[in-house]
């Protein structure tokens, strides 16, 4: 057997902020033509560890140890001695957890890759098929805005491998795919290690790192515990009954994008939501899913149709009274852009309850304080600017946020897909907790069919914009009808596979 050639070593890495210990003294190796991957929970330091790989650390973090990448030596004792503008375009490609804040809002997807791939003598094709997006004309001239956040991740890979980096550094990047798509993306991953690409996984889907790891290294408060992954973690069952009468209504629901030529996005949906119920909704990316929770929080214009809260129409957000904007909140799968970056986590959740509740500042920064802590986002994180968090501590801060408004209808879009196991449980518990308390009713957007199994009283399958099944979670799985649910149920079934699997 061959043994493989490390193109990245970390020894006794550690990472400072003021004197918390981010990392600390940790080592390992990421090898050519293989899949390492770093697991742990939010907060954990694996994103801190795989930025040091490019020479990065945030602010007021200070890198200590060694790290070497392609024979370049990258940190050396208590400086990085050289950065990721180095880096890049000669052997390390990184795409962050939720890349729709890097991707540049003013280039068409085509011509920024066609710049790369001339750059570093990749393929735009190449690129796109094997990030599982369409080559076609309609997708090179799109801005980043007109995907959806599963179909923005994807754009960030292609953007990623049209430089034909040596290492490629994914963080969470299965956020925000559904089954089938995941499905093949871990199959185009697998092929690319195969050609002898390294690969830094960074990932809280189990799945994905069963299926693709060759060496796996478990980080919990900044120290390397294990070099196995933990036993697989479903959601356990958790359907309140609902406590009320119906609280949202949407009747006849269209909407279009505002690009020329395109149809609409969404056609005709009808859903109602209970107080205390949830209803999930799923589908592919790309299928109309965030559009129709945009629309229902107000946020999207060209739509028509209606959207009655106790029987009242909505309008458009900046339409909507105080208190129809507290009745209805909404946590989106991007939050970092959400939050202010001057100013500490723990004072802007808070502000929600002084804007929409009217809460004295003393009392809104207890409450806030006490739900982060529910959520597991301790004092000392709570309390740091939103560069300071994880990408899962600033998606549970966003929850709190949202939360702390005790809304009538709270929508939830993928907001624990960048979730550990023990996260997720909070995050379950807190919005249970809500269900029973205040009778909040949920709209939960999600591709991850198990936990939409485990709390929704109902499930939406959306494609193409069409709703194209509807019922009871369990019968809908068990004996699933449309084509798209069938292939969303197989491949939940199935697991993510290393084998690579022809796009559509």
């Amino acid at each position: 057997m061959t043994t493989p050639v490390s193109i990245a070593g970390v020894r006794g890495l550690t990472a400072r902020a003021g004197d918390t210990v981010l990392v600390d003294a940790i080592d390992f190796d990421v090898y050519e033509g293989q899949v390492t991957a770093l697991v742990g929970p939010s907060g954990s330091g694996k994103t801190t560890a795989a930025l040091a790989l490019i020479g990065e650390a945030g602010p007021g973090i200070r890198l200590g140890g060694h790290v070497r990448v392609g024979g370049i030596t990258v940190v050396d004792g208590d400086a990085a001695v050289i950065g990721a503008s180095e880096l890049r375009g000669r052997t390390v490609a990184y795409m962050p957890q939720h890349p729709g804040s890097s991707l540049n809002p003013a280039r068409r997807t085509g011509a920024l890759l066609a710049e790369l791939a001339s750059l570093h003598g990749g393929s735009v094709t190449d690129a796109l098929e094997a990030a599982q997006l369409p080559t076609d004309r309609d997708t090179t001239r799109r801005f980043p805005h007109q995907f959806s956040g599963g179909q923005r991740q994807r754009v960030a890979l292609a953007q990623t491998l049209a430089c034909r980096p040596r290492l490629l550094i994914l963080d969470e990047p299965s956020t925000g795919l559904d089954t089938v798509t995941r499905m093949r993306m871990a199959g185009e991953l697998a092929a690319l290690a195969r050609g002898g690409l390294a690969i830094l996984l960074l990932s809280h889907d189990q799945d994905l790192v069963r299926a693709l790891a060759d060496h796996v290294v478990v980080l919990e408060r900044g120290k390397v515990i294990a070099d196995a992954l933990p036993e697989r973690r479903t959601p356990a069952a958790d359907r309140h009954d609902p406590v009320g009468p119906g609280v949202l209504e949407v009747r006849d629901l269209s909407a279009a994008l505002r690009s020329r030529g395109r149809g609409p996005v969404l056609h005709g949906v009808d859903l109602e939501l209970a107080a205390g119920a949830c209803v999930g909704v799923a589908g592919p990316s790309g299928s109309g899913k965030t559009t129709l929770a945009r629309c229902v929080a107000g946020l999207y214009e060209r739509m028509s149709g209606q959207v009655l809260l106790h029987g009242t129409p909505l309008l458009v957000l900046r339409r909507r009274t105080v208190d129809q904007k507290r009745r209805v909140q909404y946590v989106w799968q991007e939050v970092r852009g959400s939050f202010d970056e001057r100013r500490p986590v723990a004072e802007q959740v808070a502000r929600t309850a002084v804007r929409l509740r009217g809460l004295a500042p003393s009392e809104a920064r207890r409450e806030a304080r006490a739900l982060l802590a529910r959520l597991g986002v301790d004092a000392d994180a709570a309390e740091r600017r939103p560069d300071g968090l994880s990408g899962g501590q600033l998606q549970r801060a966003a929850l709190a946020r949202a939360a702390l408004a005790e809304p009538d209808v709270l929508i939830c879009d993928e907001i624990t897909t960048g979730l550990d196991p023990v996260a997720t449980d909070a995050v379950l518990a807190e919005l249970g907790r809500m269900r029973m308390e205040f009778g909040t009713a949920l709209l939960w957007v999600s591709h991850d069919l198990e936990l939409l199994s485990a709390v929704a009283h109902h499930l939406v399958v959306i494609d193409g914009g069409h709703v194209v099944e509807s019922g009871v979670p369990a019968e809908v799985l068990a004996a699933p009808r449309a084509a798209m649910t069938r292939q969303l149920v197989d491949a939940m079934r199935l697991g993510a596979i290393p084998e690579p699997v022809p796009g559509p």
